[in-house]
């Protein structure tokens, strides 16, 4: 990944020596926390942190019909949501809870699998009753434990591993990516540079960089002939509200007639969850109106997810009606 305040080689002169100046002059804590005064601000939308080994998505209040700030993280792993509450940051697992919230009060813990409202001497108890609880060999502490941090480490990479952080706890967010030196990578690829920040505006220490598009003309056969089909492809990094542009684009120029294939980063899917209740439309999008997007497509931003823990794959417009598959 490419950092997002670091001018990538344009000529054949920029040497690995200059691209190496560059990134020891970029300064990602500046990019950091201009990006978070914007969100805050509601000058911006929402921006993206991407690290080789997950990605966060804060977003502005009033988006996904939140009255705060929110970020949501994924995939997560014990060792990162350990170290995030070592930091004091309040999080929560969504999806993990939402599965709770479906099963009996005997059910398991959010994230180490203990079970409620029944400790490990109560479990015990009728062995007592019985007269050989001493030659049944109980669990000690130790065990117990490694048992706890299984079942926490099975969620990890996963879907359920997703976290949501709200409020003030974003801040705390922020300074725990700034100062945290595991998210450069010391090895590999991508080692040595620091998180790429992904924003619909313009911050500092950021470059423009253009999305690649290809055009595409195909002749089929019908009837009495041939009919044209044209595609176009464009790769990169496509944020939400460029999606929506492009619909809005297309379904003018197409005359309500088009169909998309899209290709989800993965891990990014997860961020369709619905995480808050609702809040007055009408407040949020006025609060917004400044953060420099269309109006319609900031309309759809502040709309409460449905998708859950899918996205869109294919999108098909038909006499200027919407009809999409997950």
């Amino acid at each position: 990944m490419a950092p997002a305040g670091t001018t990538l080689g344009t000529t054949v002169l920029n040497t690995e020596a200059t691209l190496e100046q560059e990134l020891l002059q970029y300064n990602p804590s500046v990019s950091f926390t201009s990006l978070y005064n914007l969100l805050k601000a509601k000058l911006c939308p929402y921006f993206y942190v991407c690290t080789y080994q997950f990605t966060v998505l804060f977003r502005a209040a009033g988006l996904a019909g939140s009255d705060v700030i929110t970020a949501v993280i994924s995939p997560t792993t014990r060792g990162l949501r350990e170290a995030m509450r070592n930091e004091g940051i309040e999080f929560s697992l969504p999806l993990i809870e939402e599965t709770r919230s479906k099963i009996p009060e005997t059910g398991k813990n959010s994230e180490d699998g203990e079970e409620q409202g029944v400790s490990d001497d109560e479990s015990f108890s009728w062995l007592e009753e019985m007269g050989v609880q001493d030659k049944i060999k109980k669990p000690d502490s130790i065990s117990i434990k490694l048992r706890k941090e299984k079942n926490e480490v099975q969620v990890d990479h996963k879907p359920e591993s997703v976290a949501l952080v709200k409020g003030t706890n974003t801040f705390v967010l922020l300074n725990f990516l700034i100062n945290c030196k595991s998210l450069v990578a010391a090895a590999g690829p991508q080692a040595g540079l620091p998180p790429t920040l992904l924003s619909p505006v313009a911050f500092r220490g950021a470059t423009m960089q253009t999305l690649k598009a290809r055009s595409i003309n195909v002749k089929t056969p019908v009837h009495s002939g041939y009919n044209d089909i044209f595609s176009l492809e464009i790769t990169g990094p496509v944020m939400p509200h460029c999606l929506h542009t492009l619909t809005m684009l297309l379904k003018s120029a197409q005359r309500g007639a088009f169909s998309a294939v899209l290709y989800t980063h993965e891990p990014t899917a997860l961020f369709n969850i619905y995480c808050l209740l609702a809040f007055p439309q009408e407040t949020l999008c006025k609060d917004l109106t400044k953060c420099g997007l269309h109006l319609k497509t900031l309309d759809q931003l502040i709309q409460l997810p449905t998708l859950g823990k899918s996205s869109i794959r294919h999108l098909e417009m038909r006499d200027y009606a919407y009809t999409w598959k997950s």
